[in-house]
C-alpha cells in the first residue's frame, strides 16, 4: 500500500510559480510511474504530467509543455510538479498518483494509488 500526500498548493497571482510536492509513504515508489492530474469543478481529472520510475522519461499534456515540469527524488520518495507562468485557468485541485512501470502515463485508470489533492488557485 502506498500513501500519497500532496503539498505546496495555495493562492497565487497570474504569472507566479508554484512547486507542488507529493510525498509517498508505506513503501518505495522508485519502481513506479508517477503522475500528476488536475480536476476542475464538475469535470473529470485531466492528465498533467508523468515521470518514469527512474526519471529518464517525462510526459506532459501538450497544452502544458513548457510551463509545467515533473521531477522526482527517489531517495526522498517524493515527486514534484514545477508550475511556471500560472494562469487563472490553471485553478484546480491537483492530484498525485502512482502506478506500475510501463503503464500508459496519461490514463488515470492505470494508476493504483492517489493522494487527496491540493488546491491551486490563480487570481488574475
Amino acid at each position: 500500500q502506498v500513501q500519497l500526500v500532496e503539498s505546496g498548493g495555495g493562492l497565487v497571482q497570474a504569472g507566479d510559480s508554484l512547486r507542488l510536492s507529493c510525498k509517498a509513504s508505506g513503501r518505495t515508489i522508485s519502481s513506479n510511474t508517477m503522475g500528476w492530474f488536475r480536476q476542475f469543478p464538475g469535470k473529470e481529472r485531466d492528465f498533467v504530467a508523468a515521470i518514469s520510475r527512474y526519471g529518464s522519461t517525462t510526459y506532459a499534456a501538450d497544452s502544458l509543455k513548457g510551463r509545467f515540469t515533473i521531477s522526482r527524488d527517489n531517495a526522498k520518495n517524493t515527486v514534484y510538479l514545477q508550475m511556471n507562468s500560472l494562469k487563472p485557468e490553471d485553478t484546480a485541485v491537483y492530484y498525485c498518483a502512482s502506478g506500475p512501470a510501463g503503464m500508459i502515463p496519461g490514463n488515470q485508470y492505470h494508476y493504483a494509488y492517489w493522494g487527496l489533492g491540493t488546491q491551486v488557485t490563480v487570481s488574475s
